[in-house]
This record gives C-alpha cells, sequence and structure tokens, in this order.
C-alpha cells in the first residue's frame, strides 16, 4: 500500500511539473549559446554576421541585449584567451560582466582587451535579428515596431519567426504588418514562384507606395514572377493617380479654406462699401499677433490652460481687429468715400504705419506661436496624410462662413448692410443711418480678418509681413467669386485653391498663380461681375 501510495504522488508530481520541465527543455541552454557568442569575436564581418543569425534563430531572450551591447560598441575580448564581455570603462579598466549571465566578472586592463568591431552592414543584420527577437513581444509596439523593421530589411531568414508571431498575434493591424514584412521577405528570397506571386498578391493589397519599391525589382524578371509583378505595377499606378487626384483635391480645399478665411472679410467691405483696402492683411496680422499675446498671457498665469489658448483668442482678435477697423473708418475712409484710388492710397499707408507699429512692439523677427495637442499630428486616410491643424481650419473656414450667413441674413445688422448694398439712397431714405453702418461693416470686416489671423498663425510664420502674403490672393478671390457675394466667394476659394494645387505639379507655385491670373483675367472679360454678381437698382443703374 505504501508503495502504491508513492507512486501516486509520483504521478501526480509528474503531471504538474512536466509543463513546466518541457518548456525548460525548450529553453535554450547556456552550452549551446557560449560558442555562438563567442563566435561574434570573428576575424571577418562575414562571419561575424553568421554569428549573429545563429544567435537569433535561437529566439533566447538574452540575445536582444547581447546584439544591443554589441551595436553600441559595448562588446570585448580579452586578448589572451578571446573571452567575450560587456565592458564599461572604469579608470584603466573595463568593468566586465558576462554577457549570458549578467553576472560581474573581474576588471579586466584597457590594453588586455579590444572592441569587437562593427559596420554599416552589420549593424543592419543586427537590427534586423532584434527586429525578429521582438516580434513576440509582449508589447504592442515593440511587436508592430519589429515587424516594420523586417518589412524594411526584407529578410528572409525572418521567415520562420513571423510565420510563428502572425500564428500568435491577435491584433488585426500589426497581423497586418507581419503578413507584409512576410511578403517582403518571401521576395526577396529563393522561394519558389508560386511563393512569390502570392507574396506579390500579399504585397499589392497593402501600402501601394511601399509596395513599388518592392515590386519594381521584379519587373524585369521573366517568367510568371515578371508578369505578375509588372500587372501589380500597373494596378498600383492607376490605384495612385486616382490617390493623386484625390489628394490634390483635399489640399486644394485646405488651400482654399485659408484663401476663404483672408478673402471673406474683404468680400464684406469692398462689397458694401465699395473700398479698395489694402489694409485688409494688417487685420490678419493684429489677430495672429492677438493669438501671440493671449498665449504668452496663458503660459505666465495659467500654463494648464494653453489647450484652450485658441478659443480664448478668437473673440479677442475678433475685437481687437475690430475696434481697429471701425478707427481707420472713422479716421481715414469716411473722408475719401467716392474717391477710390485715394483710398487705395490711403489704405495702403495705414497698412505700412501697422507693419512698423507692430516691428516697434514685437520686433522685425517671426514670433512663436504654438499649437494645441488637438492641432498637432497627423492621421492616415487611405493613402493619403493629413495634418490635423489643415484639418481643423477647413472646418473653422467653413464654420465662419455659416456664421457670417446667419449674421447677414437673420439679424438687423445683416438686414441693413444688405440694403446699404442694393440701394444705398434708398436706405438713406429709409431712416438707416449708412455712416455707423459703413462703419460697423468695416468693423466686421477687419474682425473676420482678425480670426482668420488666429487660423493663419497655426500654418505660418507670424511676422509683421504675415498679411502682404495674402492680400493679392484675397482681392483675386473677391473679385473671381463676385463682389459682395459671400457665395462667389466661398466658390471662388474653393476653385482656385483646388486649381492651384492642380497646376503646381506640372508649372511650379510660382508659374502656377500666375497662370491663375492670368485665367481669371480671361474670365473677368466675359464676366465683369465675377461667378455670382450681386443685383440691385444701385448696381444695375
Amino acid at each position: 500500500m505504501q508503495l502504491i501510495r508513492l507512486l501516486a504522488v509520483f504521478l501526480v508530481l509528474s503531471g504538474v511539473f512536466a509543463p513546466g520541465m518541457e518548456a525548460r527543455a525548450e529553453t535554450v541552454d547556456d552550452a549551446t549559446l557560449r560558442p555562438l557568442i563567442q563566435a561574434l569575436a570573428a576575424e571577418n564581418f562575414d562571419e561575424t554576421t553568421k554569428a549573429v543569425s545563429g544567435l537569433a534563430k535561437t529566439g533566447d531572450a538574452r540575445v536582444s541585449a547581447i546584439l544591443n551591447a554589441l551595436t553600441a560598441g559595448d562588446l570585448y575580448i580579452v586578448k589572451a584567451d578571446k573571452a567575450v564581455f560587456i565592458g564599461k570603462r572604469d579608470g584603466s579598466d573595463y568593468a566586465a560582466t558576462d554577457p549570458l549571465t549578467g553576472a560581474k566578472l573581474a576588471p579586466v586592463p584597457r590594453n588586455a582587451a579590444e572592441k569587437i568591431k562593427v559596420n554599416n552592414r552589420l549593424r543592419r543584420d543586427i537590427a534586423a535579428a532584434i527586429g525578429g527577437l521582438t516580434l513576440m513581444s509582449d508589447n504592442p509596439a515593440e511587436r508592430r515596431s519589429a515587424a516594420e523593421t523586417i518589412l524594411k530589411t526584407r529578410d528572409p531568414e525572418s521567415i520562420a519567426l513571423l510565420d510563428q508571431a502572425i500564428a500568435a498575434e491577435k491584433d488585426s493591424g500589426i497581423k497586418a504588418v507581419m503578413q507584409q514584412a512576410k511578403a517582403a521577405a518571401v521576395l526577396n528570397s529563393t522561394a519558389p514562384d508560386d511563393a512569390k506571386i502570392a507574396a506579390i498578391a500579399e504585397v499589392t493589397a497593402g501600402n501601394s507606395r511601399d509596395a513599388l519599391g518592392l515590386l519594381t525589382p521584379l519587373q524585369g524578371s521573366d517568367g510568371p514572377v515578371g508578369d505578375a509583378a509588372r500587372s501589380a505595377i500597373d494596378s498600383i499606378n492607376s490605384k495612385l493617380a486616382l490617390w493623386n487626384g484625390i489628394q490634390n483635391i483635399v489640399y486644394g480645399l485646405s488651400l482654399g479654406s485659408v484663401l476663404l478665411l483672408a478673402a471673406i472679410g474683404l468680400a464684406i467691405t469692398f462689397g458694401v462699401m465699395g473700398v479698395i483696402n489694402m489694409a485688409h492683411g494688417e487685420m490678419v496680422m493684429i489677430g495672429a499677433y492677438t493669438t501671440f499675446v493671449v498665449q504668452q498671457i496663458i503660459r505666465a498665469s495659467a500654463p494648464g490652460l494653453f489647450d484652450y489658448s485658441l478659443l480664448i483668442a478668437l473673440p479677442a482678435a475678433f475685437i481687437v481687429s475690430g475696434a481697429v477697423g471701425v478707427v481707420i473708418e472713422r479716421g481715414i475712409i469716411r473722408f475719401l468715400y467716392g474717391r477710390p484710388l485715394e483710398t487705395l492710397l490711403a489704405t495702403w499707408g495705414i497698412s505700412l504705419v501697422l507693419q512698423q507699429a507692430i516691428r516697434s512692439w514685437f520686433g522685425a523677427s517671426n514670433v512663436q506661436v504654438g499649437n494645441p495637442s488637438w492641432m498637432a499630428g497627423s492621421f492616415d486616410l487611405g493613402l493619403l496624410t493629413l495634418t490635423w491643424s489643415r484639418l481643423w481650419i477647413i472646418v473653422f473656414a467653413l464654420s465662419v462662413f455659416a456664421v457670417l450667413q446667419l449674421v447677414l441674413k437673420k439679424t438687423m445688422l445683416g438686414l441693413r448692410m444688405r440694403a446699404v448694398t442694393q440701394n444705398r439712397r434708398m436706405a438713406s431714405a429709409m431712416g438707416i443711418r449708412t455712416p455707423w453702418v459703413d462703419a460697423l461693416t468695416f468693423g466686421l470686416g477687419s474682425g473676420i480678418a482678425g480670426i482668420a489671423g488666429v487660423a493663419l498663425s497655426q500654418i505660418d510664420n507670424v511676422s509683421p509681413n504675415l498679411g502682404q502674403g495674402y492680400i493679392i490672393d484675397s482681392f483675386m478671390v473677391v473679385v473671381f467669386g463676385g463682389v459682395g457675394n459671400l457665395w462667389g466667394t466661398l466658390v471662388g476659394a474653393m476653385s482656385l485653391g483646388i486649381a492651384n494645387k492642380f497646376l503646381e505639379p506640372f508649372a511650379g507655385a510660382v508659374l502656377g498663380k500666375i497662370l491663375v491670373l492670368v485665367l481669371i483675367i480671361l474670365f473677368i472679360q466675359k464676366r465683369p461681375r465675377g461667378l455670382f454678381a450681386l443685383k440691385g437698382r444701385a448696381i444695375e443703374a
């Protein structure tokens, strides 16, 4: 009976510890790793590369630290017995540790040791090996980074490790990167044609811009692999042409939003008052500098509110720029109505005064306006990479346009502005104080320009010359869309933005703008009032 009990206990203990014993049997022992570590001190780089590959194939977790030490130049050999150790300088000696166990060794004199050298090719091989070792990491970021490293190096030795990692991977995004990395490695190997054709299909289904680099070396090949590569490249080029067109449209809308913000205030003042305001760009500049001042105050007094700095700067910029606009209209422009050339010269002089004032207060150099966290970074959409700042500016420009439409359609100020636009004399006869409508209209247009400055401070350099880069484009948008018509300004800004982006790849940025200007001149010859002409008794008279 005692014997039976002992046998039962033995069987139970065997069942409990068998998995651990089996797992331990799969662990690479020191006797296997030690010669591979010793081989790192080979006489030539090719032998060292083989040793790195052998260490990576073991899959042992300790190998990564050893290879990192080799890359960092911390792996040495003792000249006498060629023993490998990890060394750190400690006076005239090296503080030595065993690369396998991490145990401290006796100090090694510096003249008794020699560093194991590496070159650029060996560094790439080490990086690929470390990447393969981290494919099974518990950290998702490390697994993705390892797969991306293999995707770049296309190391055929990693195929087996990738198969294991793909089978165990639960994250669909990381698994897709691993599959792309495996396909790239297969294309760089001596695998049979069937495997390479399947890899071509896998690569084509991924990121097309990277796929071209992988498939281009194969397009000159004969046989089914070359045919599959050429067919895939044609398919990818067609897809890229479509995405390039979409990219030009998106970038054109982004540029159009900037033009809309810069021009929408000018559309109001020019349309209602007929004033050629050459100082409009300086209202944009004032809005940008107001944003800078608000951020400086927040940095000094309430840093935690920095992410809300633009929301605080919007009303401040509107009030400051609008007040400056009212002062300019009441102080100078109201005496020059009906004299467009003198108005142009006066506002141009005002623009120079405002620029010099900003230079005196803030200096001639650019000032730093920070990006809140919610406007920083980018995101991928298909084969496009879009920045959050550009996307928010598109949303912001359309929001400003919508609010301005509500003001013009639903408020008493908007009703009076429309009345003055259509027939100034009749509006005055009906009791509307047209001088104050002019002042408030000029202030509204200037305030909107200040809001535009808040947005432009996120994508452009904030300097005293900020407004000069937008004033000509603003007049082009207003004239092209139809003087005083906000819908025309919207359509004109977006049309010119998209046209610029489609012309730039062929003609360049400067020549593209010249071509757009020529097209606008030709268009105005046919439609002098622009795309959407305002109608009214005074206009038609």
